[in-house]
């Protein structure tokens, strides 16, 4: 089982001590998103979980727990990202400058082949134009050289009930293919000067005319390089269509974020009216709090995705595992 944590909320920034405690526990709660009177019930144990994939715009909280979850035997990387917007746009996040400090002490802590920068989503829109991410984009990526080995980059999606009128007001429509062509093109040549991997999430367009391969967030050759081992992964099927990712479970909750980005998808759902301190407890088997006593909780059969089959291997001569 690979985990996600998480698209649905920021769990590196403001729930590191819930999970250290799910993962001793050895389990976790999970609210169901359309349904949030039921739960899944989720084993956690390092024999189950193949790896972690950690979403972030800023692990500071985490780094102090890190040693501890690879100790615990969990192995994992982080998609960390690093947009130049500043409070307009991202309210709850800190300066800049101090969060790039944050990437490139993760990077020292872990290498840079477990952190990947994600500069996502590019804002068309006013003085959000072509020039704007040509510009910050190179400065971002200049500070990241040796630091980040791949970039993924997306285009802002104006998501059905889940786009703010501030995004609309500002970007006034999503990115049409001459402007995705521009912005690659630009992006694709600074990130090769920094020997950076450039990859496009979830964009249909084909950018590969300008070596942009399509990305895996949760990226099964990458996960099998950090383990060891194949992994028996398919394609997750509740992504969008362009979507590169393997299936992973994900054990965050919508609304539970306090980072107030306003291109957000995850800022809506059952608990956004809740204040993240009132509905989240970190002893609780749940992120957002103990379930109601009517709540369903339901077991959800989970496995290793780790290839321990014996098979021959005619070449070698010999049995591989």
């Amino acid at each position: 089982m690979i985990v996600s944590a998480s698209r649905r909320t920021d769990i590196p920034a403001f729930y590191s001590e819930w999970l250290l405690n799910r993962l001793r526990a050895g389990f976790v709660l999970v609210q169901n998103p359309r349904n949030p009177g039921r739960y899944s019930r989720i084993a956690l144990g390092p024999e189950i979980v193949d790896c972690i994939v950690f979403w972030t715009k800023n692990p500071a909280p985490m780094l102090g727990k890190l040693d501890l979850i690879r100790e615990m035997g969990y192995p994992f990387y982080f998609q960390f990202t690093l947009t130049p917007y500043g409070q307009a746009i991202e309210g709850g996040l800190p300066p800049k400058a101090e969060i790039l400090e944050t990437f490139k002490k993760l990077s020292a802590m872990i290498g840079p082949e477990r952190v990947v920068w994600r500069y996502d989503p590019v804002i068309l829109g006013g003085a959000l134009d072509v020039a704007y991410h040509r510009d910050r984009f190179g400065r971002l990526a200049a500070a990241l050289d040796g630091y980040a080995n791949r970039c993924v980059f997306s285009f802002v999606d104006f998501y059905p009930g889940g786009c703010s009128r501030a995004l609309k007001k500002m970007a006034g429509r999503e990115a049409g293919s001459e402007d995705i062509y521009r912005v690659a093109e630009c992006f694709s040549e600074i990130a090769g000067k920094h020997r950076m991997r450039l990859s496009a999430c979830s964009e249909p367009a084909q950018l590969s005319r300008y070596g942009i391969s399509r990305a895996s967030c949760i990226d099964k050759g990458m996960i099998e390089a950090l383990v060891g081992c194949t992994i028996r992964a398919k394609k997750d099927r509740g992504q969008r269509p362009a979507c590169g990712c393997v299936e992973s479970i994900d054990i965050g909750a919508y609304g539970t974020c306090a980072h107030g980005c306003i291109y957000c998808y995850a800022s809506y759902g059952p608990n956004a009216a809740k204040s993240v301190g009132h509905c989240h407890d970190p002893c609780s088997p749940a992120l957002t709090g103990a379930p109601d006593r009517a709540a369903v909780i339901s077991n959800r059969m989970v496995r290793s995705l780790k290839e321990t089959q014996t098979v021959l291997d005619e070449k070698a001569g010999f049995m591989r595992i």
